[in-house]
């Protein structure tokens, strides 16, 4: 096919996917089922596209999952997981190991398969994935201990069972000692996270002192820099999925210009990446070989979600209640248990030993495709009636604030926009009232495609966007005042609220 055709066939299937997420979003569903079905439909069940090369699957899926990882470090709300962060580094490591241990334990006795075949199998599977988390977990009403915790495990996560699935495939005969294996991981773990503890701060420092020309150069400049954090770290040996979350993470949290149109843009760069990596992925697969999966698979996928990962969760929150990092109940262990959602990056890990040539890695892929469609389907509906269930959901509550600033460099100042969400306390409140700080001054209002200059005694309304001037000495306490008054009204200092972010 020429490359007009592959450019019509391409924006022809992202245009179905864009349109298949409001079905996925109103039934529940994490997308990725949609859009590995339109992988399926291309591939040799369908138009017949042939794509059958592991290895180039395994590139491409990975520099897919860096994306997807940069878009959940940004948009991840530090003081929203950082209480959580003990306990989901816990769930990434000495969860994963007991994950992986019960998975190759229970198929190597049930399905007779060798102990290196179980070990890959079981680290294929141990990873949460941080798609489908992000895109099913955001639309449920949770307390921010289990969503943080929950989103802080799927980015941390990928980083052990990468390494741990590298190591057990090329290295398939023998099967490493767990002494070297230990040794490595943490050796490429520790080089990931200084290379995003690095790297980070450095972005950050430098975008907000120099003033770029085009606003719209400021989130391509921030996925750059998340995405070199990356390579950086690969070719130091190190982690590259620790590194571009950690380095991500931090940026998403500075004091960035634009920084709401930076999220908006790595939300559509993830978006765009998961739609190419799941049809790939559905490509990948054959349907014709399916069959003969789907039993060693029922029987894999449900030791995972009912041994496995409770087992891990457990052990998790025993080893953080005795080190007095958190006290998880058992309500909470047991949707933590529920909600560990695999996506993509298990069928993309099912790739490293295919592309390797480890015997059986074939029947490794098909059998993780399994798992994903039947318990995707099985778990991702369900999460809303677990959280009632259980009791953990947390009442409705009005969303944040979200503020878009822009640097006036001359005047030392900076320009916020702050846009009014439902149920929001500002609502009713007069511009007075506010009691912004001496060097704050809201300056514009625009309400339903009207702009006007507010007085004193004007009353904010829900969906105004606010324009408010503010030097750069007060903007922080400018902006935790709107905060504070969006959440709790005019008289939040009374209720011990800070606004704090």
């Amino acid at each position: 096919m020429t490359l007009d055709v592959w450019l019509l066939l391409g924006a022809a299937i992202v245009i179905a996917a864009v349109v298949s997420v409001r079905v996925a979003h109103r039934s529940g569903l994490p997308s990725l089922l949609l859009f590995l079905g339109f992988g399926l439909l291309l591939g040799d069940a369908g138009f017949g596209i042939p794509f059958s090369d592991p290895e180039v699957a395994q590139r491409i899926g990975l520099i897919a999952l860096a994306v997807i990882l940069a878009e959940g470090g940004l948009t991840t709300n530090w003081n929203h997981v950082r209480r959580a962060v003990p306990m989901a580094l816990i769930l990434a490591t000495i969860g994963v190991a007991v994950s992986i241990v019960v998975v190759a334990a229970a198929v190597q006795a049930l399905l007779g398969v060798g102990l290196t075949t179980a070990l890959i199998l079981g680290a294929v599977l141990a990873p949460t994935d941080a798609a489908a988390v992000f895109s099913v977990l955001r639309r449920l009403p949770l307390p921010s201990k289990l969503s943080g915790t929950l989103e802080a495990e799927s980015g941390f996560n990928d980083a052990p069972t990468v390494i741990a699935v590298v190591l057990l495939s090329s290295a398939a005969q023998p099967t490493p000692s767990m002494g070297s294996f230990l040794l490595e991981t943490t050796l490429e773990l520790l080089i990931g996270g200084g290379v995003g503890l690095a790297v980070g701060p450095a972005g950050a420092y430098a975008l907000r002192r120099i003033a770029l020309p085009v606003s719209g150069l400021y989130p391509i400049a921030v996925l750059a820099l998340s995405l070199a954090s990356y390579g950086g770290a690969v070719m130091l040996h190190g982690s590259g999925f620790l590194a571009v979350y950690v380095t991500a993470l931090i940026l998403g949290n500075s004091r960035l210009p634009h920084r709401a149109a930076t999220r908006g843009f790595a939300e559509a760069a993830a978006w765009l990446a998961q739609i190419g990596l799941f049809v790939m992925l559905g490509m990948l697969a054959s349907p014709k070989e399916m069959p003969s999966a789907i039993v060693p698979g029922l029987i894999a996928g449900t030791v995972l979600a009912l041994v496995a990962r409770p087992l891990s969760v457990m052990v998790s929150a025993a080893v953080a209640r005795v080190g007095r990092l958190a006290t998880v109940t058992w309500r909470e262990q047991a949707f933590l248990s529920w909600a560990g959602l695999r996506g993509a990056i298990p069928i993309v890990l099912a790739t490293i030993p295919w592309a390797a040539d480890v015997p059986g890695s074939k029947d490794i892929f098909n059998q993780v495709f399994v798992i994903v469609i039947v318990f995707t389907l099985l778990q991702g509906p369900t999460l809303p009636f677990a959280a009632r269930l259980l009791k953990v959901a947390a009442p409705g509550e009005a969303h944040d604030l979200e503020v878009e600033s822009a640097p006036l460099e001359e005047l030392n100042a900076d320009l916020l926009q702050i846009k009014v969400p439902p149920g929001s306390k500002l609502h009713g409140v007069e511009i007075f009232e506010l009691r912004l700080p001496a060097g704050a001054q809201v300056t514009l209002i625009v309400r339903e495609g009207r702009s006007f200059v507010p007085a004193a005694n004007t009353r904010v309304r829900v969906d105004d966007q606010i324009l408010l001037v503010t030097t750069a000495a007060c903007r922080d306490q400018a902006e935790t005042r709107m905060r504070a008054v969006s959440r709790r009204g005019k008289l939040a200092g009374w209720y011990g609220e800070r606004g704090v972010e």
